[in-house]
């Protein structure tokens, strides 16, 4: 079947070396969840819990990238892409998180690294998106203090392998998200609901990335070591009720935002007493020297945007939460995940952080921006948001942000963790029965669009 597209409108000029990219996650795309030795992830456990996954799907097979990587780079060749952000699976190369290597995992990622070169396409590996080994959670996982050190020992195992040909590094993908939806809520692997309990979580995970850091640093001098933050603009509804919820939507931005990026970019914690954290260091989580560790300067921070979050004063204070998400005031379309599309958004939550940090603020990276829409080649709707979005980095640009690539999510269809298989972010469109592939409007989209970049 052949595609079209229409055009909304002539694109922005970037600079020439404005890096055009996309994005996947081991776990979401590899399949082979037990082969050549891999050890067992929390996705795999979680998976496997009745009621956890929409229609009880699971990872085992996904899109078969671990066998069908040669196909995939082939898509990006096509694509024109100058880099591609995946990330290597922890329990594929360490099956119990620490101790014995596995080679035939890091040999899936020397051919992975070796083809993406031969295509002219810049590897760029995040060292941990979600799927944190399963002996390691049966020791406490990120609760544990110890599991920062334990991904630094991955960390280095992957560098001294890799490093020779991978210069660009990203630590941790949206450790918020892993924190709530893991740990706090229990709607992600591991599935555990301690609530505001699981704070530490955020300090353990952001300790990790500064002891990985450290160690891709001492195999690969020359890394350039990012780390990618889930970000979101808050913003109040327009009959806002003025300090209460003006209240409200500091504690969100501080627990959202600023908890993850401070620490990194200022050395320190935000206020959190509206989460009952008053101790800066936390009841001894913190420890001396752990900021300094965190707050090693970083060579670029990644940012993955999707929408903006709409808070108010919480209706029940009693609740436990200072806050209440709802809805926005004011119509948006919506994708098929019921996201709204707000591409300003984007310019707004760039342009705030250059506000906010100024020149501690290091160049920034968009790591992940994209939709889910229904299942189909002729996704104008797709191509219509990302338009929107990438026009909004040109505008933060123009501001002064100093934005230097942008990696669309995702490559192909893929396990949409509690969602399965029923959201459908690629610009490849993937029959998981068959796991043939087929490229969507995006992606000829895209496509042009990188191609029309070039001088």
């Amino acid at each position: 079947m052949s595609v079209s597209y229409v055009s909304p409108g002539t694109p922005p000029r970037f600079p020439a070396s404005f890096v055009w990219g996309a994005a996947t996650a081991a776990y979401q795309i590899e399949g082979a969840a037990d082969a050549d030795g891999k050890g067992p992830s929390i996705w795999d456990t979680f998976v496997r819990r009745p009621g956890a996954i929409r229609d009880g799907h699971t990872g085992d097979s996904a899109c078969d990238h671990y066998h069908r990587f040669g196909e995939d780079v082939a898509l990006m060749r096509e694509l024109g892409l100058d880099a591609y952000r995946f990330s290597l699976s922890w329990p594929r190369v360490l099956p119990a998180g620490t101790g014995k290597v596995e080679p035939r995992g890091l040999d899936f990622y020397d051919r992975l690294v070796d083809a993406l070169l031969a295509a002219g396409i810049t590897p760029t590996p995040t060292l941990f998106h979600w799927d944190l080994p399963q002996a390691l959670e049966d020791e406490g996982g990120w609760m544990e203090r110890e599991t920062a050190y334990r991904f630094a020992e991955f960390a280095s195992v992957a560098a001294e392998r890799l490093g020779d040909r991978v210069k660009r590094w990203i630590t941790l993908n949206e450790p918020f998200v892993h924190m709530v939806f893991g740990y706090a809520f229990g709607t992600h692997a591991p599935g555990r609901t301690l609530m505001l309990d699981a704070l530490p979580v955020a300090h353990h995970q952001l300790l990790g990335h500064g002891l990985a850091a450290a160690a891709v640093r001492a195999a690969v001098p020359d890394a350039q070591i990012l780390l990618s933050n889930n970000c979101t603009p808050v913003r109040l509804l327009p009959e806002d009720r003025g300090d209460a919820d003006q209240a409200a939507a500091a504690a969100y931005d501080a627990l959202h935002n600023r908890l993850f990026n401070d620490p990194l970019l200022l050395g320190s914690y935000p206020d959190l007493s509206a989460f009952g954290m008053a101790d800066p260091a936390w009841g001894g989580v913190v420890r001396d020297g752990d900021l300094a560790t965190i707050a090693a300067p970083l060579d670029g921070l990644g940012i993955n945007y999707y929408n903006p979050t709409w808070i108010t004063a919480p209706a029940d204070p009693a609740a436990g939460l200072p806050f209440d998400i709802v809805e926005p005031g004011e119509p948006y379309r919506r994708t098929a995940f019921g996201w709204p599309v707000v591409p300003d958004g984007l310019a707004e939550l760039l342009t705030g952080l250059r506000a906010r940090y100024g020149d501690a603020l290091p160049p920034v990276w968009i790591t992940e921006n994209g939709c889910s829409e229904p299942a189909g080649l002729q996704d104008d709707a797709r191509i219509d948001y990302l338009a929107g979005h990438i026009g909004a980095v040109a505008q933060a640009m123009e501001q002064g942000v100093d934005v230097r690539g942008y990696f669309t999510w995702s490559l192909v269809d893929n396990f949409e963790w509690a969602e399965g298989y029923h959201q459908r972010f690629g610009l490849v469109e993937v029959d998981f029965a068959t796991q043939t592939r087929t490229p969507r409007a995006s992606f000829a989209w895209y496509r042009d669009l990188i191609a029309a970049q070039r001088p």
